[in-house]
């Protein structure tokens, strides 16, 4: 199912149409080009993000077109005709390299490669920042927080807080990056992933009291009742009416599935919650928070010992918080068959021209030790540099190694099975084992080293004195 129905073609900013345009009316409409998708900087001041959104991607770019009335849309808009009548007939024949969804990925490395004619690797270009870049984001997240909340169960409570129908995928990378379920039933029927909820205040305070409020909830369901205990007064009567409620249900061969607490001290109600529901034997009813919670504050209840069970995690998650966005780029490293960048005074911001491979090594211990980008035709570099600082290497040449990039689109076509969100996300659980917790810190991570091969510094190095040279005046 299309996330843009019909319009997938006009869901692009203005100007890669204009450029695209550009190129179809001068000598270059059959050019080759390659272009790179990484990030600069790691979201929420981490060291590592989970790569997410390749799934819905890659369907979207299978369904990327042109209807009739996009194309009288752009002719009102004045876009020439002729090349209109292309875009009619446009379908994306590239090729698509990436790591497979839910992998473990860091900044300044290719993520996704992408080859084609010049007017088909622009005309996607934000189609694949917006889907990789959310996606990324959210699932990152949801993965610091399932860090902090350990085995305990973290539900996605966030959809009435999202940007609009983007909680659809962001509930869905929630799910990538380690939440276990999501309140979104929209995203639970598009990705088959678990839907839960509760109830809400305005139930309980629909009746004339909390505890006919209840017993009513526990007949309407009573193999998944968790009450909601705090609308009133958590330990004097929510708790109580709840352990009343709770009595009546194993008298009927039911059990009590758990308590929500929705506000107040967390850790102290939930710890008082906790010795009450057991002193009246219901050690089996489960404790679920939620209200404002994020990783810190999920870190902050388990060093407190607080007795949680679940975690219902809302806007933090849902919206990146505190990271609007994940600072994702497209950037052209080939053209005509000739490697580019562009050209800055930073030089972290100069890019890594040509095509390139990405290599990740193994230490002794089977985790992640290094990632070494070197160029697509170059035999598996021996050492790899520093981007900024060469006299920073390290040797791998002893290492286990494999490469994280696999074609998963070649002239337009899915070469990769699809693949389930649940399977995405037992994916990313593996991969997550091999990362060493140190790179996993919440505050000042170990940073993870990144380099480049001999050959690509080279090629790199000459076409920077190159340019600045033209750029001087120099021969």
């Amino acid at each position: 199912m299309s996330l843009l129905g019909e319009h997938t073609g006009l869901y692009t900013d203005h100007y890669e149409l204009v450029m695209a345009q550009g190129y179809f009316l001068s000598s270059k409409r059959n050019d080759s080009a390659v272009f790179d998708y990484f990030f600069r900087g790691a979201p929420y001041r981490g060291a590592f993000a989970v790569f997410a959104g390749l799934e819905n991607l890659l369907e979207m770019i299978s369904n990327f077109r042109f209807s009739e009335k996009d194309c009288k849309f752009l002719r009102e808009r004045g876009f020439n005709a002729e090349f209109v009548d292309y875009l009619s007939r446009f379908r994306f024949r590239g090729n698509i390299y990436a790591p497979p969804e839910g992998e473990v990925v860091f900044p300044l490395e290719p993520v996704i490669q992408v080859e084609g004619n010049i007017i088909e690797t622009q005309l996607i270009e934000t189609l694949l920042l917006n889907t990789v870049n959310f996606e990324t984001l959210i699932a990152t997240k949801a993965n610091r927080i399932r860090n902090m909340a350990g085995d305990k169960l973290v539900v996605d409570f966030g959809m009435r807080r999202a940007q609009g129908t983007g909680s659809l995928q962001a509930s869905r990378a929630a799910i990538v990056g380690g939440a276990d379920s999501t309140s979104n039933i929209y995203s639970a029927m598009l990705y088959d992933i678990e839907s839960t909820g509760t109830q809400a205040h305005s139930w309980i305070q629909s009746f004339d009291d909390e505890l006919t409020s209840f017993r009513e909830f526990a007949k309407a369901f009573p193999d998944k009742c968790i009450l909601l205990v705090d609308t009133y007064d958590t330990l004097n009567q929510g708790i109580p009416n709840a352990i009343t409620v709770a009595g009546e249900m194993e008298e009927r061969g039911q059990k009590l599935l758990g308590v929500r607490l929705d506000s107040g001290d967390l850790a102290y109600l939930s710890k008082k919650a906790r010795k009450m529901l057991d002193d009246a034997g219901f050690e089996y009813v489960k404790i679920v928070v939620s209200n404002k919670l994020d990783e810190y504050v999920i870190r902050s209840l388990r060093e407190q010992k607080a007795p949680i069970d679940a975690f219902g995690v809302g806007t933090s998650l849902i919206t990146g918080r505190n990271d609007a966005a994940l600072d994702g780029v497209y950037k052209l490293a080939e053209c005509d068959n000739k490697p580019r960048l562009k050209i800055s005074n930073d030089l972290e911001k100069i890019i890594l021209p040509g095509k390139k491979k990405v290599y990740r090594f193994f230490d002794s211990c089977n985790y992640f030790y290094a990632d070494g980008i070197c160029m697509k035709d170059e035999d598996d570099p021996k050492i790899i540099y520093h981007p900024i600082h060469p006299e920073k290497h390290v040797d791998v040449s002893a290492l286990r190694r494999e490469e994280l990039a696999k074609p998963v689109m070649l002239e337009g076509k899915r070469t990769v099975p699809q693949k389930s969100v649940k399977e995405i996300a037992k994916y990313a659980r593996k991969r997550l084992q091999h990362l060493e917790d140190e790179h996993k810190r919440l505050e000042f991570p170990h940073i993870y080293k990144v380099g480049i091969s001999q050959k690509l510094m080279n090629i790199r190095t000459s076409i920077v004195n190159e340019m600045k040279n033209k750029v001087s005046g120099k021969s």
